[in-house]
């Protein structure tokens, strides 16, 4: 029951988006931009000020990285023999590399494991964020146009704040620069509306989807990519890390979680398929409520 009742408040903020845009209707990518370039850096920044690094991290680190890059590399094995297109490709590689770690899976390690581990979910968070905001806005800008060159795609990496300031947080926590706490709680403040205000856009995103559009095959693999073979390539991941076994059994949890919502909020910047990456957004989270109790289960023996 614990399990449904993180769920909830997930699909509420959904909900709240979807209900919002069909009754009011609101300018999507104008708030992504937005979350984009205001909320999210505070968070990160945060993070990386407060975080207390150890060797664990690296661990962390390598592990996102791997992760990401072997499901990136499936999506492109499968876009070349199905003769896919550089929009598609991009698209699916929003939906199947990055996982909704933020609003559903530390929740979900919260709730398993305590304080404990949801000190872990949260640094494996931020780490995916940054991910995302290098390699997946790479991506969407890739996948903006089928002319799109390699140039403009970094140019777009460059223009994100996010890892700017997670080294920013990392600086001046190496150099032992402790800040006052009233500006603290202003980054804390605008840093905690990053996650639900990011759900809201993906809940306004879902209120525009024509669901009689979308491409049903590229959207199985996507949601497969996903819900399956992540967990499992997380699994073989971990097993040959020097970390504990509570950590392990987090990062192939957290590799199970549905399709981040941030994905969306990069393919509307750069309209590169919202629909087909807002769809598999929708889906996977519904489908995960089958999938995830497996994995929970599975994770036991780790």
């Amino acid at each position: 029951m614990g399990f449904f009742t993180v769920l909830i408040p997930v699909f509420l903020i959904f909900g709240i988006g979807y209900i919002g845009q069909k009754i009011i209707g609101f300018d999507t990518k104008a708030l992504s931009t937005m979350a984009l370039y205001l909320l999210t850096p505070f968070l990160t920044f945060q993070v990386f000020y407060e975080a207390d690094l150890n060797i664990d991290y690296v661990m962390m680190l390598f592990y996102t990285v791997v992760l990401a890059f072997s499901l990136i590399s499936v999506v492109y094995v499968i876009g070349y023999f199905r003769g896919y297109s550089q929009k598609k490709k991009s698209g699916m590689i929003l939906a199947s590399a990055f996982m909704n770690n933020g609003n559903y899976g530390t929740p979900l390690v919260l709730f398993i494991f305590g304080e404990t581990g949801m000190k872990y979910a949260i640094i494996i968070m931020v780490l995916q964020q940054i991910l995302m905001c290098t390699v997946g806005v790479y991506y969407a800008a890739k996948g903006s146009s089928e002319d799109a060159t390699f140039k403009y795609s970094l140019k777009e990496v460059l223009r994100i704040p996010i890892m700017y300031s997670a080294a920013l947080g990392v600086l001046l926590q190496l150099i032992s620069v402790e800040l006052s706490r009233p500006l603290m709680e202003a980054v804390s403040m605008v840093g905690g509306a990053a996650i639900p205000v990011v759900m809201v856009i993906l809940g306004m995103q879902l209120a525009k989807i024509p669901f009689n559009k979308f491409s049903l095959a590229p959207l199985s693999l996507s949601l497969t990519l996903r819900l399956v073979v992540s967990p499992v390539i997380a699994l073989l991941i971990v097993l040959f890390l020097p970390i504990d076994a509570q950590l392990k059994q987090i990062m192939v949890i957290l590799a199970a979680m549905p399709t981040a919502a941030n994905t969306t909020m990069y393919a509307i910047q750069y309209e590169t398929d919202p629909d087909f990456v807002s769809s598999a957004t929708l889906f996977s989270t519904l489908l995960s409520l089958v999938t995830i109790p497996f994995v929970l289960y599975g994770v036991g023996f780790i």
